[in-house]
């Protein structure tokens, strides 16, 4: 094993060694070794690749086993399974961004959990997290990737129900866990395929086949392979990237501490499922049935659930429901073989919205553990640091130029003008109209917490105009960090503690967070500002991704945006002028006349959207479809089952039934035993005659 391959062992080890120490000797080692050794173990990870980084920079890459733990078959039909590593120019991204923002995540921590008393194991989690997620995207084999694929969704469980005794945290965490299963059904089906018709599991060599497997169907239909492989690969990357139908799961996970909200939300997790679809683009490629597919997913997630970001009350659901809407534009991108687009928006989201994830988690410290946005207002004052750091990721989301978002943004929608690919003229229309959705939630958001009148320090009251699922958040769990200054113990009265107030006692003023709370949302807003500029011509009009991700001419969407692209001082300068700019200054207009001029203007109006504003409180009613139709229809097929099978057949038949048999026989026997010895003769006699009989009768 060369130098540079124990290097690339390094980087997920390292998270990994921390996570074991933190986590079997959590009730014995002090807090500050806990969050020392994790996050030594991130920082190596981080400073190793960034070595790696430079190494492929030079030229060099890597695709190869390190380790075969399993062979299935003989000869040249047999199915190897590997430890193996593939470093491109998109691993070595993928690395970098994870690492970093799990290390301002832990640095985060340090001053945000400071009072849980599952402080230890709560590090352990989240560099485990860590690890998991470098090991997928540093895969070059299904096995290996679908194992990282699951290890972050466990984990992303255990940190969801991180608060294991409050019922609505248990609650978002299996909810979480069985919609992945969902989708992990039909990940595992596809790749289930590729095994089967490629008779390999290995990056390279399926992608050397596929020429072969475009001319092949599935066994028993006329499907073609590729395209049933697709999307059953894509309904994988909708479960844990959570687009529609499956991204219910992702608004309840904000049950979970904060800091595992920005880690789940920014780089890691829902981020999977692009990486995946982006690492599998010589397979998307030849199937345009399955492009149109991820094309229009992606477009409705990306408009529908920015609508729900409107009307929410809770400060961590309105970024929730922005990442939603912002995983969208990832997936449209995809859609129309915009990858490097796709990659690109993530690497600068990932930024922002752990930013912005932060953020907010700084702000509910201030309010001392209230996160009701109609509690807040007038904070730039008391907090100055979260104040100018919120701003710049929100200015980040909406895509104002110059700033990271606005380059990838706009270049989503850009490629969505230019493509062919059926769906795209639904798509161009949710990715522009989505622009102004995006700018009202996020000033909406901006404008509640940081100016207007201050509407904290006064006695509690209800909020009449709450929607339904906030009221019912508020009221179930008062805020992340509500447990954690009372600890778990305190989770088991919430029902006794459900009209207490947490937030400022009257005359009580925010204070800002201390510097390990500040420090991260001051290194998170440096890429946030100006990665997008430093890095949006080598990667999407350069040759960043050369060899890594593949186009056929009439899908290349970014070259013909290329040819209109000068430098990003132009792009910037052009997107002024542009429809989405205009957009996005509409948004935050309209929300600023709405919160800050014209403060009554929303109690105004809502009796006139009354049925839309139903519609979203119930969010577009998928919850309860759920409920009904599947979680109702397993609870009756179960009763069926029991009623019909467990009590019917097995209790009733095989059980009672065989007893009853044996009772029914042994009565027939007790009959015919009488102690009579003619009785016993006449039988002999009767038998041996018969016997007779049946010996004639075949003669």
């Amino acid at each position: 094993m060369t130098s540079m391959q124990k290097l690339y062992l390094l980087v997920p080890l390292a998270p990994l060694i921390g996570a074991i120490i933190a986590g079997l000797f959590c009730r014995v080692i002090p807090r500050w070794v806990a969050h020392s050794v994790t996050i030594l173990g991130v920082a190596v990870s981080l400073v190793a690749s960034w070595v790696i980084f430079q190494d492929v920079q030079a030229g060099n890459s890597f695709n190869g086993a390190l380790y075969t733990w399993a062979t299935s078959g003989f000869g040249e039909t047999a199915l190897t399974m590997e430890i193996g590593f593939q470093i491109d120019k998109l691993t070595v991204m993928m690395m970098l961004v994870v690492n970093f923002v799990s290390l301002m995540v832990h640095l985060y921590t340090i001053g945000y959990m400071a009072e849980d008393p599952g402080y230890n194991r709560f590090f352990s989690y989240i560099s485990l997290f860590t690890f998991s997620m470098l090991m997928l995207v540093m895969s070059n084999n299904f096995v290996q990737l679908f194992f990282g694929w699951e290890a972050v969704g466990l984990v992303s469980y255990l940190l969801i129900g991180f608060w294991f005794k409050r019922p609505t945290a248990i609650y978002a965490n299996l909810k979480a866990f069985l919609v992945n299963r969902v989708g992990d059904f039909g990940f595992l089906l596809g790749i289930g395929l590729i095994a089967a018709y490629a008779g390999t599991l290995n990056y390279a060599e399926v992608f050397a086949k596929r020429e072969e497997l475009v001319a092949m169907t599935v066994a028993g239909t006329d499907w073609p392979l590729l395209t049933a492989v697709c999307i059953c690969l894509f309904i994988g990357a909708m479960g844990k990237s959570a687009q529609v139908p499956l991204h219910v799961w992702l608004p309840d996970s904000m049950e979970g501490p904060t800091p595992i909200s920005a880690l789940i939300h920014a780089a890691t997790m829902v981020t999977a499922g692009i990486f995946m679809v982006t690492r599998m683009s010589p397979l998307f490629e030849l199937s345009e049935t399955a492009l149109s597919f991820v094309l229009v997913i992606g477009a409705t997630t990306a408009l529908f659930m920015g609508f729900l970001g409107i009307i929410q009350n809770d400060i961590k659901r309105v970024v929730a429901y922005s990442t939603l809407s912002q995983l969208g534009y990832m997936t449209v991108a995809l859609g129309v073989s915009a990858y490097s687009a796709a990659v690109f928006h993530l690497m600068t989201h990932a930024f922002f919205k752990a930013l912005l994830f932060l953020g907010a988690g700084s702000v509910i410290m201030g309010m001392h553990h209230d996160q009701d946005m109609r509690n807040m207002g007038g904070l730039w004052k008391y907090m100055p640091i979260t104040w100018f750091t919120s701003l710049l990721g929100s200015l980040a989301l909406i895509g104002v130029p110059f700033l990271s978002g606005f380059y990838s943004k706009d270049s989503i929608i850009e490629a969505v003008h230019f493509s062919t690919i059926p769906g795209a003229g639904y798509a161009y229309f949710c990715v522009v109209a989505g622009v102004f959705v995006t700018a009202f939630y996020s000033f909406r958001m901006y404008f509640r917490v940081f100016h207007g009148p201050e509407n904290f320090g006064k006695a509690h009251h209800d909020h009449h105009d709450a929607p339904a699922h906030d009221a019912k958040a508020a009221h179930a769990a008062h805020d992340d960090h509500a447990h954690a200054a009372h600890g778990d113990d305190h989770a088991v009265h919430d029902d006794d503690h459900a009209d207490e107030h947490h937030g400022l006692a009257p005359g009580e003023k925010p204070h800002e967070s201390p510097w390990v709370v500040w420090l991260p949302l001051v290194l998170l807003a440096i890429p946030s500002v100006g990665i997008g500029f430093w890095t949006v011509q080598p990667m999407l009009f350069g040759d960043w991704f050369a060899g890594v991700v593949e186009v056929l001419p009439q899908h290349d969407t970014l070259a013909e945006l290329g040819k209109h692209f000068t430098t990003a001082t132009g792009m910037a300068l052009h997107g002024v002028t542009a429809l989405p700019f205009w957009l996005a200054l509409g948004g935050v207009v309209l929300a600023w006349v709405m919160y800050i001029a014209m403060p009554s203007l929303p109690g105004r109006v809502a009796p006139i959207f009354r049925p839309i504003n139903t519609l979203l409180e119930n969010k577009y009613y998928f919850d309860k479809f759920n409920e009904v139709v599947f979680a109702g229809g397993a609870r009756a097929l179960g009763r069926g089952l029991w009623s019909a099978g467990d009590r019917a057949v097995i209790d009733g038949v095989l059980v009672n039934g065989s007893a009853s048999a044996v009772g029914a026989f042994a009565r027939l026997a007790r009959g015919i035993q009488t102690g009579y010895i003619y009785r016993y003769a006449f039988a002999m006699v009767i038998g041996v005659c018969l016997l007779l009989l049946w010996r004639l009768g075949f003669k």
